[in-house]
């Protein structure tokens, strides 16, 4: 597989692997034995980046890729995260919490679980609007001078608080949601990662799902899968949207792919410092992500996407509100 830079030299797999639906968010957790096949699977294939957080689980899913890359420790990057509260019994307690001491904390834990002894990039899961970019940013120089990290990174950063961590500690890497499902950082955070010279890491390149196809209007969601609280994902909205899933595969029928090789594909020709962690819990859904790397969109193609795609009309909110006042801060 190809690789791509992303901030000051950090090389990765064009397309890596996220990790958090194994272990959290999308219905019962994967057993471990299968977690770990299915990460090495994607380490022989050519993927080396590989997307974690304490938060997935919590614990789980660092423990689950430490496990699994552990013999392959020196061609892999690991990227976790650290900004939240989580108790001793391993609950998420909603808390954003980015002081200092806790982000050494993360960073000590994290190192333990991942069985390594360095974070190769290390983000700020979400901005905590109590303590100030620069001391966040401070933290995580600090910790790349002692060799314990390499890279700082944030996530579902706003303008202001990318420029003011990158002021501090050049920022190697921005992680938001970005697919044909959400384009709002074309708006003003694409443009500001170029000027910045920040890589930029989509999570969610298949819009948690929906851009594969699986799933339809009449899709419902177990308790267990948090889409089935997001609004973007409720009947009315699911119905109305689909209209974009309707061109997405005829556009991918006439490339002979599916959709989600077309989504990814699509991301990769947005910009060369653009690399997308799609997830899965399936082998033959890695195989199939996979392939989009390999798909060549070309100019016509991608005017073609646009013509057809791009005044859709989409509704319904990404997050609930609680969830949607934490980013883009």
């Amino acid at each position: 597989m190809q690789t791509r830079k992303l901030g000051d030299g950090l090389e990765v797999s064009a397309l890596g692997l996220g990790c958090m639906g194994l272990s959290f968010g999308y219905g019962a957790p994967t057993d471990n034995k299968t977690g770990v096949k299915l990460i090495r699977a994607a380490v022989d294939k050519g993927v080396t980046f590989f997307d974690t957080a304490e938060v997935y689980g919590p614990w789980a899913n660092e423990l689950m890729i430490g496990e699994a890359l552990e013999p392959v420790r020196d061609r892999v990057v690991i990227a976790t995260k650290f900004g939240f509260d989580i108790t001793g019994a391993g609950e998420r307690t909603g808390g954003l919490n980015s002081r200092p001491e806790r982000i050494r904390q993360v960073a000590e834990e994290s190192l333990k679980r991942l069985r390594t002894d360095h974070i190769d990039l290390f983000y700020q899961h979400r901005v905590d609007p109590s303590v100030p970019m620069e001391d966040v940013a401070g933290a995580v120089r600090d910790l790349i001078a002692e060799g314990k990290v390499r890279h700082f990174g944030l996530s579902e950063a706003g303008v202001e608080a990318i420029r003011r961590a990158h002021a501090v500690q050049p920022v190697a890497a921005l992680q938001s949601e970005y697919s044909l499902f959400w384009r709002e950082p074309e708006t003003d955070i694409l443009p500001l990662l170029e000027e910045l010279g920040i890589g930029f890491v989509p999570f969610s390149p298949l819009g948690k799902g929906y851009l594969t196809g699986a799933i339809t209007p009449d899709t419902t969601f177990a308790d267990d899968d948090f889409r089935a609280t997001v609004p973007r994902f409720d009947a009315q909205n699911l119905n109305a949207n689909f209209a974009l899933v309707e061109q997405l595969k005829l556009i991918a029928a006439d490339k002979g792919a599916t959709p989600a090789q077309i989504a990814l594909a699509w991301l990769l020709e947005r910009k060369p410092w653009i690399a997308p962690i799609p997830g899965t819990t399936k082998l033959h859904r890695l195989e199939e992500n996979l392939g989009g790397a390999e798909i060549e969109l070309t100019a016509a193609d991608l005017q073609a996407i646009e013509d057809r795609l791009g005044d859709i009309p989409l509704t319904g909110e990404r997050y609930t509100p609680a969830a949607q006042a934490m980013i883009n801060r």
